[in-house]
């Protein structure tokens, strides 16, 4: 049983380094074309932004399945929607401003839609290191409401991505469409658990 969840795990962290591998292999093979470096960034956020909306929807599969050992992968998943967030900003940082800093801060100013794309990847941070059990312990019930903030870093991910876009807007719609079936799911989920709750609520007698 242990083997077969470990090659489980295994399966899918390479599923998940498939989308860097082809970026690498597009690199060497000078498959990027004549921006590079936009290109770069850009299949690194979509590819940030596909791990985080497919990190919500665990919980949604979860719940239809009842497979509890999905909780596992969610983790596994979200922290490679962080990995491409964090390999996204650093194109950004070290590829496209050369670590200019000041014209970092000018870009911050004129480019309203950056400021979006700094809070979502603040939250992720702060769900990234919060990930490891011993962070869960000392957290304690703090701990869940930290983590129910990815909604709002996955909001500000599609007003960064919309506020960005120039032209055809479709498949910013699609997300769009996904994140609200998935907060709509959410809030039955809440909705449910709630009546739940007040049902097994012991009454007094009259």
């Amino acid at each position: 049983m242990f083997t077969h969840l470990l090659t489980l795990r295994n399966t899918v962290i390479t599923l998940c380094l498939l989308p860097l591998f082809s970026i690498l292999l597009d690199i060497f093979t000078d498959n990027l074309g004549s921006n590079a470096i936009q290109a770069l960034h850009i299949r690194l956020g979509d590819w940030s932004l596909r791990f985080l909306w497919l990190t919500l929807t665990v919980t949604p599969i979860q719940i239809i399945t009842n497979w509890r050992g999905m909780a596992d992968y969610r983790q596994l998943i979200g922290l490679f929607a962080f990995f491409y967030a964090s390999t996204h900003l650093l194109v950004y940082l070290l590829l496209d401003q050369a670590f200019q800093w000041h014209n970092i801060g000018l870009d911050i100013l004129e480019s309203s839609y950056i400021w979006f794309g700094i809070f979502a990847y603040l939250i992720l941070f702060l769900l990234a290191i919060s990930s490891p059990k011993q962070a869960k312990k000392i957290l304690g019930k703090s701990w869940k409401k930290l983590h129910r903030w990815i909604y709002y870093a996955a909001v500000a991910v599609i007003i960064h991505y919309y506020s960005q876009l120039k032209g055809n807007l479709t498949e910013p719609f699609v997300y769009s469409v996904i994140l609200g079936l998935l907060l709509l799911f959410r809030l039955g989920a809440w909705y449910k658990n709630k009546q739940l709750g007040r049902l097994m609520i012991p009454r007094g007698k009259k």
